[in-house]
């Protein structure tokens, strides 16, 4: 997984008008847990692009004042009017310890519902994985070239790997709706149109 750097600066005071102040400045009040204590400390607001505006998930390489800490965005929060970023939570990565992220799914092949006219739908574009910090994902993968008309593909039934996908086994994650005009008409009707309008092609060319 790619590794972002941030560099940060800590702060003196912990106050609501220095968070303010440290907003208005253009930089985000942050906070770093999971170590003997916590550590409290701003950056720039224009370091974040690469972690919050992008659905790649990232490990964060954070240097405070020459002190680097391996760690990942736990949360963010942001102005619900002028979307600025407001704060920001770091969490301290451990050896051998678990940690839990949202990873972005990620489908291939060509599914035979789509190709008879369906419409290929990613009900759920991320997953909440558990793993080692070294067995963490990019990306889940979902194979959806055997996702026919009408049906879909759940967590369940996803091959089991390094992690652990923590939503329920029950949670769709694609499927094939079946468009108004194909309703009605059964797998077999729909496959033997599909060959005729090939057989059609091929007699005009």
């Amino acid at each position: 997984m790619r590794t972002v750097e941030i560099i940060g600066y800590k702060r003196a005071n912990l106050g609501k008008s220095e968070s303010k102040q440290l907003r208005n400045e253009g930089n985000v009040p942050c906070v770093l847990y999971g170590g003997d204590e916590q550590i409290h400390f701003y950056a720039p607001t224009i370091q974040f692009r690469d972690i919050v505006y992008t659905p790649e998930p990232a490990f964060v390489k954070l240097n405070i004042e020459g002190q680097e800490f391996e760690a990942i965005l736990q949360d963010s929060q942001f102005h619900p009017v002028s979307e600025i970023m407001l704060h920001a939570d770091f969490l301290l990565l451990t050896r051998g310890k678990q940690i839990k992220m949202e990873i972005p799914v990620k489908t291939i092949g060509t599914s035979p519902g789509v190709a008879l006219g369906g419409a290929l739908s990613v009900k759920r574009p991320k997953l909440m994985v558990q793993a080692l910090p070294k067995n963490m994902p990019d990306a889940i993968t979902v194979d959806v070239s055997e996702l026919k008309l009408g049906k879909s593909t759940k967590v369940g039934e996803l091959p089991e790997g390094e992690y652990t996908i923590l939503n329920s086994p029950l949670v769709t994650i694609a499927s094939v709706a079946i468009p108004r005009a194909l309703r009605g008409k059964s797998e077999d009707e729909l496959e033997e149109g599909e060959e005729g309008a090939e057989e059609g092609a091929g007699e005009e060319s």
